[in-house]
Formats: structure tokens, C-alpha cells, sequence
């Protein structure tokens, strides 16, 4: 293809250019302002094929930019730390994905990696560790729930022994469910627990006690427990928190072996800077996330193109058509 750029302090200058270098049967392909306002910028083609080619490969540039921009802006609102926001906009830019949702997706497909939960069976329990608050009780319900209206047999163990109700709780869940809530006190109770319950259950679901991720202590302790009954520890923390806190917690939750995260109350936030910023500090798979209050709903896996649904105003749908037909008590009148 026969097709150059040249830069001159006027556009006489470089047309002057074009026309040296390509002849008078050069086709304009474009003119602009020179990068820091030096002059003028035209492309040209010697071909007409080489000027459509050329105007293509433009247009398609353009809107690969104008999507990596439309994601910058919708990122914004969900204080993303500034590095990472800028690393899922280059990563956009670079797909050549002229469509925003399609390039969000592609660009997170690239920096996260997606594991959902099985909804079936699993080879080991699952411990739901995280702080305070984060939802993880009505988590374990929640995903009980989805297993039993699989007709999936599932085992519920409880060593949350610290907060006040907690086991009762997850016991009125359990109790509508009809499955038998067993309680540990301790790894050696844990251990037994576990025990029993394999080769009995397609999914094994343990509710942990809300532990700081900032006190040694408490790690040990969480450290001990999952040791003892050999259990995938799954995080659990809210949508809508500081995306540095998130951060940090993540991390230390990262360090007792945690390597998914399970986010609660998207139903509740609209800000989802904190779950991306945790994801990447920890270095966890997004799994499932809970967006309802119900434990029987709400309950979904997550994935690159569905979270790019979430990060990106979507466009409202279009109003369905009628005709201007009116109807009364007798007749139809137009």
C-alpha cells in the first residue's frame, strides 16, 4: 500500500509534500492539526484502494478510542484506584473492540480471572471466611438453597461461636431447608465435623466467625481452623466499601489461602471499585454475587461480560410501538 503522512507548517507546504513524493494522482485521505499545534497533517494514498483501505483502518482506530473513552468515563463514579482503572482502559484500547461493553468485557476478561462456585458437587467444603458483617451467613443459605432446589444433598456446618444469634440464624434457614446445621466449636470439632460429612453430601458449606483481617491473632486462629479440616476458604465481603480497605482486607485474607471472592449487597451499592480493587490485591477469582435479601434469589455467577454489564450504563431499551389506534366502550377510532 502506497500510503504516507506528511507534516508541513501550512497545508500549501504539504500538499507540496504529497505531491513530490506520491504525484498528482495521490488521493487525500485525511487532513488535521499536527501533534502541539506544528502545522498541518495529511494522509495520502497513490490507489483508490489504498484510500478506502486507509479510511477504514481510521474509522476503526477512531471508535476503538471513542469505547476505551466511554469505559474511562463510566469507571469514574466506582473509585477504581487510578492504576487499575487505567490499566482496564489501555487493556480496552488495545482490543480494537469498537463496541464499550464488548471492549469492557474483553479488558476484564484480561486482568481477572472468573471461577463461579459449582452449584452441584465439590471435592472439598467450603469455609466462608471474611470480616465482620460481610454477609457470610447468608451466603452459606443462599447457597445451600440453590444446591437443594437442584435436589443436591448439602452439609451446613457453623463455627461461628462469637456472635450473638448467629447460629440461630443460619438455624432457621437450615430448618426450612430440612437440613441438620451442625455445630464445631474449635479445628479438632471442625475436623470431626468434616469428617463425618464427606462421602455424605454433594456440597459441604462452613459459616466461620466475622474475624479482623488486620489481627495476627485472628489469622492464626482462621489459619488452625482450615489446617485442621483441609476447606477451600471463600471470601465473602460487601459491595460498596473503600476500595483501599477492600484492598487490604483481601490481602491478608489471601495470605490463609482464600482464592476466590464472593461479593454480597450489589443490590445495596453502585459502586463497584472496592470488589475490583479486593480481587486484584488478593490475586482471587470473582465467583458468584448476591443481589437480594432473599436467600432463595438474588444468587448468580459473575463473568467478564456480565460484570462489564454492571461497570457500564446500559442504554435504556426502546418504548414499544403502537398505532394510533384508540379504543372506547364501542368501537375502535383512529
Amino acid at each position: 500500500m502506497r500510503l504516507k503522512s506528511f507534516t508541513a507548517p501550512t497545508m500549501a507546504e504539504a500538499m507540496e509534500l504529497v505531491r513530490i513524493e506520491l504525484g498528482d494522482e495521490a488521493i487525500i485521505v485525511s487532513t488535521q492539526r499536527a501533534a502541539g499545534s506544528k502545522g498541518v497533517r495529511i494522509t495520502a494514498a497513490l490507489e483508490p484502494a489504498d484510500a478506502d483501505m486507509a479510511v477504514a483502518e481510521l474509522l476503526e482506530e477512531s471508535s476503538a478510542s471513542s469505547a476505551a473513552e466511554t469505559i474511562k468515563a463510566a469507571l469514574e463514579p466506582h473509585n477504581l484506584p487510578p492504576r487499575l482503572a487505567e490499566r482496564l482502559v489501555n487493556a480496552a484500547r488495545t482490543s480494537e473492540i469498537s463496541d464499550p461493553t464488548l471492549a469492557c468485557a474483553a479488558a476484564l476478561e484480561a486482568g481477572f480471572s472468573f471461577a463461579p462456585l459449582p452449584e452441584h458437587s465439590a471435592p472439598r467444603p467450603f469455609m466462608l471466611v471474611g470480616p465482620p458483617g460481610s454477609g457470610k451467613s447468608i451466603a452459606a443459605a443462599k447457597l445451600a438453597a440453590r444446591s437443594v432446589l437442584r435436589s443436591r444433598q448439602v452439609g451446613i456446618i457453623t463455627c461461628d461461636n462469637m456472635r450473638a444469634g448467629a447460629v440461630e440464624q443460619l438455624a432457621a434457614f437450615t430448618r426450612i431447608m430440612e437440613i441438620e446445621l451442625v455445630k464445631a466449636r474449635g479445628p479438632d470439632a471442625l475436623r470431626r465435623a468434616v469428617e463425618n460429612a464427606t462421602g455424605m453430601h454433594d456440597l459441604i458449606l462452613i459459616d466461620s466467625p466475622g474475624l479482623n483481617p488486620f489481627k495476627q491473632s485472628d489469622l492464626d486462629y482462621l489459619q488452625t481452623m482450615i489446617e485442621a479440616a483441609d476447606v477451600e476458604p471463600l471470601l465473602v465481603m460487601a459491595a460498596g466499601g473503600d476500595p483501599l480497605e477492600a484492598a487490604e482486607i483481601a490481602e491478608a485474607f489471601a495470605t490463609v489461602g482464600a482464592t476466590r471472592l464472593f461479593t454480597t449487597r450489589l443490590d445495596t451499592t453502585r459502586r463497584l471499585g472496592s470488589m475490583l480493587a479486593a480481587a486484584e490485591a488478593g490475586q482471587l477469582a470473582l465467583c458468584d454475587v448476591s443481589a437480594s435479601p432473599h436467600v432463595a434469589s438474588g444468587l448468580s455467577p459473575i463473568s467478564a461480560i456480565s460484570l462489564a454489564r454492571l461497570l457500564l450504563p446500559q442504554a435504556p431499551e426502546p418504548e414499544p410501538q403502537h398505532d394510533e389506534t384508540f379504543w372506547t366502550d364501542e368501537a375502535p377510532v383512529s
